[in-house]
């Protein structure tokens, strides 16, 4: 088993009225780059020194970029449908995640960010939003929206913008996992092509994620779904799990997450509800267990290591956090850095 390290509280050592404190009046604010201290300077920042600025850029767009905050601003778009797991608790209530997501971009990439919740679940009317906002931002960092309409906003966004354009909870995630098990195969002397390996969830995340570990030479993968094993026996499936069981379950395995896990060497974890000690206990040896699902994961890490090798989860305050953090702030900052368009 890999030794944890971390420096990370408890969630169960941090009150109420913490997080609440760290959360009130929100974790945002804009803050000035040129001075604003004398007549001089605002003549320069704002009447009559803009006008030359909104000139030069009328006369030629492209100016926008090295004059305006556009070339550095990513937007974090919801409509709070699939939050976190949370489940569909609306725009308002995603607002704190969202903003937390744009402290991040903040944070390690240095890219100004803002979030914009949106009260439609309409894929037409969240498309068209964006491009009307298009000459505001510089790239779009789509989170928490419900699959399957997650995977068409993306790909019509993609196709009516100019700009970087990513759904996190799809790529980012699955560029994290796909690095995690990388590693723990590493670690166990083991490759990936020789792993049978479990994912517990169809929605954004589970689909992207099954998808880059079957590039990267996965070929056993199950996917589980609120119904069970994606397999032969499903009449109910929609376009995207019918395509996805095209590619998995070769060895056409039906039934639940019992049936699923026997033998596993592999779960990943990314939906929301609980998976049973049972189920971890009759995995393979030395089986590598990832209980990503936030902010409650599948099983708790304590639990799962009585059983497996290696175990991880999505969060800050257990060891071996495997959470998109870790790749997104640098996506977006070299796609934005690259003059890239996703």
């Amino acid at each position: 088993m890999t030794e944890a390290r971390t420096t990370s509280p408890n969630l169960a050592d941090i009150t109420d009225e913490e997080i609440f404190a760290g959360h009130l009046g929100g974790k945002l604010s804009a803050e000035l780059t040129a001075p604003l201290d004398t007549q001089r300077d605002l003549s320069i920042a704002y009447t009559p020194g803009v006008a030359q600025v909104s000139r030069a850029i009328a006369a030629d767009a492209s100016l926008a970029k090295r004059y305006t905050w556009t070339d550095r601003l990513v937007v974090v778009v919801s409509d709070g449908s699939a939050v976190l797991g949370l489940g569909d608790i609306g725009p308002r209530a995603s607002l704190p995640v969202m903003e937390g997501k744009s402290a991040l971009f903040k944070k390690f990439a240095d890219l100004n960010s803002i979030p914009i919740v949106l009260d439609t679940k309409d894929v037409d009317e969240i498309v068209e939003t964006l491009v009307r906002l298009r000459p505001s931002f510089g790239a779009v960092n789509l989170e928490d929206i419900s699959a399957p309409r997650c995977f068409e906003i993306e790909r019509r966004v993609i196709e009516a913008l100019d700009c970087p354009v990513m759904h996190d909870d799809q790529h980012g995630t699955a560029i994290v996992v796909l690095a995690a098990l990388n590693g723990a195969a590493k670690v166990q002397g083991r490759d990936l092509a020789g792993l049978k390996v479990v994912v517990s969830g169809a929605g954004a995340a589970g689909v992207a994620c099954t998808n880059i570990l079957l590039a990267a030479g996965v070929e056993d993968a199950i996917v589980l779904d609120s119904k069970g094993i994606i397999g032969p026996d499903r009449t109910d499936l929609n376009d995207v799990k019918t395509e996805l069981l095209s590619r998995t379950n070769p060895r056409g395995v039906t039934g639940g997450a019992a049936e699923a896990l026997a033998g596993a060497d592999v779960f990943l974890g990314l939906s929301a509800g609980t998976i049973g000690e049972e189920f971890i206990a009759a995995m393979a040896p030395d089986s590598i267990v990832f209980a990503m699902s936030n902010p409650d994961p599948e099983i708790h890490p304590e639990v799962a290591q009585k059983y497996a090798a290696i175990v991880a989860t999505g969060r800050s305050d257990f060891p071996n956090q495997i959470n998109n953090v870790l790749a997104f702030p640098g996506v977006f900052k070299g796609a934005l850095d690259a003059g890239a368009r996703m």
